[in-house]
């Protein structure tokens, strides 16, 4: 058995606990979290300063383009970014599985345990299954022509069928697209399996303007692309409550980015949808937009927040921790607590990881240090 002290242990199975010593075994299961004063003074203790909290799960990642880092020009809003992104997509498949393994060990050197991650392809499968992190890996589905929905569904499957044991799950990309057959036959597919979906959700501003006006930049890009918009009919709302009805109730949801996103949206997609988690991507929607959602309007609403990353093509780097530091810049008033509780416990949750997210017995968390400098340590 390991025992091992620190300042506080953030369980967020309840308060912190001051001086508290947690007992490890050998796999790495929790045995058991002692406050100092009902600890044996005798016993070996492995003590460290700062403060353990457990493994930290980014609820949304593009892993398979982590060869973007540093190609994609910041702050270009949604529409220009992906625009670049897509002309700079392509890369040698030995350049994409080398920055696939890079990106996957910082993850797994910054703390991070599992990982929701957006796939449009098999090129992370082998990482995948050689990895010490847990993937969730979501199988994202474009399609905005509604006569190619069956053939772009059948695609996925098929892909699907490539993950092979590796957990995941067929999402659409956004609301602006996937045609509404392409979302029918996504919500008939989950509604037989309790997987987690998920969706990018108003990332900008002009997703909302395309759904309340058909006008706006995304309009324009979809044009740009060669989309025919002239079937396509504008509801009068924004994006959100316009497609919540297209997933099911029993599959929880991870809401992604939500950069411009609403109280009436909140209060819309929460009475018609009650499993549904709000991904933070700070880093991310400053590098892209260069703005952040209202997160004290997500906290006023006890909304389920998590963070993620995104990708290396709109971030600096793959950490949780790094996400937690931004949010604490612009949001000084948020408690450490609260933001592990986003980045561990919800996380786990969103993905239906029972056994991640709270240090608690019986489960393996792996176990991060924040220490004296503000630093993140993996220690389990």
């Amino acid at each position: 058995m390991r025992y091992i002290q620190a300042d506080w242990i953030y369980t967020l199975s309840g308060e912190p606990v001051k001086n508290g010593i947690i007992a490890v075994k050998e796999n790495g299961e929790i045995e058991n979290v002692f406050s100092f004063e009902n600890f044996s003074k005798n016993t070996q203790v492995e003590k460290h300063n700062g403060s353990i909290c457990p493994g930290f799960i980014n609820v949304h990642c593009h892993l398979e383009l982590s060869h973007m880092k540093g190609k994609v020009a910041e702050k270009t809003t949604l529409p220009g970014f992906i625009t670049s992104l897509q002309s700079q997509r392509k890369a040698s498949s030995e350049e994409i599985q080398t920055e696939i393994e890079k990106a996957d060990s910082e993850m797994w050197q910054n703390g991070i345990v599992a990982v929701g991650d957006i796939c449009n392809s098999d090129e992370t499968i082998i990482q995948k299954k050689n990895s010490k992190i847990f993937y969730h890996s979501f199988i994202e589905l474009f399609g905005f022509n509604p006569a190619l929905a069956e053939e772009i569904f059948n695609r996925a499957l098929s892909l699907s069928e490539k993950f092979g044991t590796l957990s995941n799950s067929i999402v659409p990309h956004a609301p602006y697209s996937v045609s509404k057959e392409l979302f029918e036959k996504i919500k008939s597919c989950a509604q037989n399996f309790n997987k987690t979906l998920t969706i990018h959700n108003q990332e900008t501003v002009s997703e909302n303007d395309l759904y309340k006006s058909k006008t706006g930049a995304m309009a324009l890009m979809l044009e740009q692309f060669k989309l025919d918009l002239s079937a396509w009919k504008n509801t009068g709302l924004n994006s959100l409550p316009s497609v919540i009805d297209f997933f099911p109730q029993t599959n929880p949801l991870i809401l992604v980015h939500n950069t411009y996103t609403e109280e009436n949206d909140i209060d819309v997609a929460t009475s018609k949808h009650k499993k549904l988690y709000w991904c933070l991507c700070p880093n991310a929607n400053l590098y892209i937009e260069n703005r952040l959602p209202d997160i004290n309007l997500f906290r006023r609403k006890n909304l389920k927040i998590t963070i993620g990353t995104d990708s290396l093509a709109s971030n600096h780097q793959l950490s949780i921790w790094e996400e937690i530091k931004t949010l604490q810049k612009y949001f000084p008033e948020i408690k450490l607590n609260e933001l592990l509780t986003w980045a561990c416990k919800n996380g786990a949750e969103a993905l239906q990881l029972n056994q991640f997210g709270t240090i608690e017995k019986g489960k393996l968390p792996g176990l991060n240090l924040i220490n004296s400098k503000g630093e993140i340590e993996k220690i389990l």
